[in-house]
C-alpha cells in the first residue's frame, strides 16, 4: 500500500528569487510527522529551484523518528539533526546552491494559520526568525479565536450587540485640572 504523504505534492512556499535576501527561504506545511514520507515529495519539489539536496538537518523535537538517510528520485539524502535552532526550522543542502532554510508548520495548524505563515515566510526580504513567526501567529490565532468567540456569543443571545469595556479609570480618583475647574 503507498503512502498518502508521497501522493501528494509538497505543500510548499519560497521567496520569490530578488536581491532582497531575508532569514528563511520559505516555509513547508508537511501532512505528517513522519519524515521519511514527507521528505521525498519535498525534496522532489525543491531540486527543481535549489539543485541536487544532498543533506537534511531537523530539530528531533519536532520529529518522533529521525531516519539517517531517505531515498528520493534515485539518490539518497542523508538526514541529521541540531538541537541550538528553532525547533521548527529545517535546513537543507545542495550542491548546486548552498544552503535552505524552510520554516517548517506543524501538520495539525490550521490551514488559515499555515496560510498566514507561509506567506510571511516566503516574503522577500523577512528578518523574523522563526521562533518570532511562530509566536505571532499563535498571538494572532488567539486574537482570531477571541474575536469568533464574541461574535459567535452575539449570534446566540439574538444580536445584542457586545458590552464595551468599562473606561480604564472607572473608580480612579480623578484629580481637577485648573481648566476643568468650577467656580
Amino acid at each position: 500500500m503507498a503512502n498518502t504523504a508521497s501522493l501528494f505534492s509538497a505543500r510548499l512556499a519560497l521567496t520569490p528569487k530578488t536581491a532582497l535576501a531575508g532569514l528563511l527561504d520559505g516555509a513547508w506545511w508537511p501532512r505528517s510527522r513522519d519524515l521519511a514520507a514527507e521528505l521525498p515529495p519535498l525534496v522532489e519539489a525543491l531540486e527543481g529551484r535549489f539543485g541536487r539536496i544532498t543533506r537534511v538537518a531537523v530539530n528531533p523535537t519536532c520529529w518522533p523518528v529521525v531516519p539517517h538517510r531517505v531515498f528520493v528520485a534515485g539518490h539518497i539524502v542523508y538526514v541529521g539533526w541540531f538541537t541550538e535552532e528553532d525547533s521548527d526550522k529545517m535546513i537543507l543542502l545542495s550542491c548546486a546552491v548552498g544552503r535552505c532554510d524552510l520554516l517548517v508548520i506543524p501538520p495539525e495548524t490550521e490551514p488559515a494559520a499555515a496560510d498566514r505563515l507561509m506567506t510571511a515566510a516566503a516574503r522577500p526580504g523577512n528578518v523574523r526568525a522563526v521562533g518570532t513567526l511562530m509566536s505571532d501567529e499563535a498571538a494572532n490565532g488567539l486574537r482570531v479565536r477571541d474575536a469568533r468567540r464574541v461574535e459567535d456569543a452575539r449570534e446566540t443571545d439574538g444580536g445584542t450587540p457586545a458590552t464595551p469595556p468599562p473606561h480604564p479609570v472607572v473608580g480612579a480618583r480623578m484629580i481637577p485640572l485648573p481648566w476643568n475647574m468650577r467656580r
